[in-house]
């Protein structure tokens, strides 16, 4: 049994979290996250959801008591934005290193200095290093659906789960969707056991200095370490890939939603040019694979659910087989490229039939991204393919620039 709901982004992922039976909530107010925190504290004073809200001086403070909390076994949520994320850089490689289960929501917004309030992803394309899972929604719906699907993988993984949604685009925007009822989410994310948890009748060692190399016990028994402890949290986020399907095929089973955790393909079976987008923009996308498959171009559009760990196999599987792959991003790698066109290069570099790759930057601070003007760059591209210099491959085209 499903509730319909229209709504902010925001409003819908608190909503997933109270569903997901939080136990404790800690955050700092950060613009265009604010209103999810909010929600939760509302509800929580209202006593229609049990759980903790602690407010904290500083988003490094949120992170460091949902640490806390979910070292003593608590399910923990936090959410930000922007430079409160980065406050957190610190905190987020604490979380990953040491294999706590908790789920964050980021939305996303530019990064200062100059100061913007307004949406790109360079927030968390600048933390896709710190060992957190990082997945991105397209519309309200799936901001519900990977919020609660986002703590069970955590759980089962032992690895943290970042959910990313665009700031104003999607946080602010109201939209129609579902909410599952509270006892089928129940029945699907059972109540959490941590088996470390913090018990003074159970004594454990955690996180203390680590040398170099492994060492045995006091009981004799060969312990990573710290190579091997981050081989181990590499390795694990690399399998995390089949657990999230898995999670995804039960929840669709439960509630009828799913199907492409990993990357959601739209008219890319025959396409000969695939263009690649994260969050609302691929959503976007559609309404120009639309105008062009009617003017007779094969395009599809790939939107790319999960950025970390990074689908390469799945990627490959999809893009491999087209003339042509488009990159359009709202983040950067300064100095060098687009990071999801670096990726995706990797990706594609063991095969020798591989597509032409093209990186495009767009949206960066709120920037207009207007539909004819990536209708126009895609079709542009489609009929020069042939005489782009290779040069010029890997030089970024930038979108909406004003001078």
């Amino acid at each position: 049994m499903n509730n319909s709901f229209i709504e902010s982004g925001n409003v819908a992922a608190a909503l997933a979290v109270k569903l997901a039976s939080a136990e404790v909530i800690a955050a700092y107010p950060i613009t265009p996250q604010t209103p999810v925190t909010e929600k939760l504290s509302e509800m929580i004073t209202l006593g229609e959801m049990d759980a903790e809200y602690i407010a904290v001086e500083s988003e490094h403070s949120a992170l460091g008591v949902c640490i806390g909390a979910a070292s003593a076994g608590a399910r923990s949520f936090t959410a930000t934005s922007s430079n409160g994320l980065l406050y957190m850089s610190e905190q987020l490689h604490w979380a990953a290193g040491a294999r706590l289960p908790m789920v964050m929501c980021v939305v996303n917004r530019g990064v200062g200095a100059p100061w913007s309030v307004w949406n790109d992803h360079q927030d968390a394309i600048s933390q896709r290093d710190a060992g957190w899972i990082q997945v991105f929604a397209k519309d309200h719906q799936e901001i519900v659906d990977m919020t609660i699907k986002a703590f069970r993988l955590a759980e089962l993984v032992h690895i943290p789960v970042m959910v990313n949604y665009d700031g104003y685009y999607l946080s602010h925007t109201y939209m129609p969707f579902e909410l599952p009822n509270a006892e089928d989410v129940k029945a699907f994310l059972p109540d959490y056991e941590y088996k470390h948890t913090l018990n003074p009748e159970r004594p454990e060692s955690l996180n203390t200095v680590t040398l170099p190399d492994a060492r045995v016990d006091i009981n004799g028994v060969k312990r990573p370490g710290y190579m091997e402890v981050r081989k181990n949290l590499h390795d694990e986020m690399r399998l995390a890939m089949d657990v999230w399907e898995e999670i995804d095929a039960d929840y669709h089973k439960s509630f009828g939603r799913g199907g492409n955790p990993i990357c959601d393909p739209y008219c890319c079976d025959d396409a000969e040019f695939i263009l690649v987008a994260m969050g609302s923009l691929a959503n976007q996308f559609h309404d120009v694979v639309d105008q062009l498959r009617a003017e007779g171009y094969k395009v599809g559009v790939l939107a790319l659910q999960m950025y970390r760990p990074f689908p390469t196999s799945h990627i490959a599987k999809i893009l491999q087989p087209a003339k042509s792959v488009l990159v359009f991003e709202k983040g950067l790698s300064y100095g060098n490229q687009g990071a999801l066109y670096a990726d995706l290069k990797s990706a594609l570099y063991p095969y020798p039939a591989r597509p032409t790759l093209h990186n495009f930057i767009t949206g960066l601070g709120g920037r207009e991204i207007r539909t004819e003007n990536l209708y126009q760059s895609v079709k542009d591209t489609c009929l020069n393919e042939e005489t782009l210099k290779p040069e010029h491959i890997d030089t970024p085209q930038w979108i909406g620039l004003q001078l």
